[in-house]
């Protein structure tokens, strides 16, 4: 029998070849996806709570220390 598709790749191991490069690229393209959202996540701001904005405003002088303690009570019970 005479194979002459893809010099007898086709019939013989050939499909093997073609299976792993198919791999190689779903698994590449999987791996740049997972890598590209955990990025996103570390690049992320994190968000603020009252607390870090009531110390940052008594750090630049903003507010007084009685009312930054008293502000400061209430944002922790």
């Amino acid at each position: 029998m005479d194979h002459s598709y893809w010099g007898n790749w086709y019939f013989g191991w050939g499909w093997f070849l073609w299976f792993g490069v198919c791999f190689l690229l779903i698994s590449s393209f999987g791996n740049w996806g997972y890598s590209y959202q955990a990025h996103q996540k570390l690049d992320r701001q994190p968000s603020k709570n009252a607390l870090n904005i009531l110390n940052e405003r008594y750090a630049r002088g903003d507010i007084p220390r009685e009312d930054y303690l008293a502000m400061k009570a209430e944002l922790t019970k």
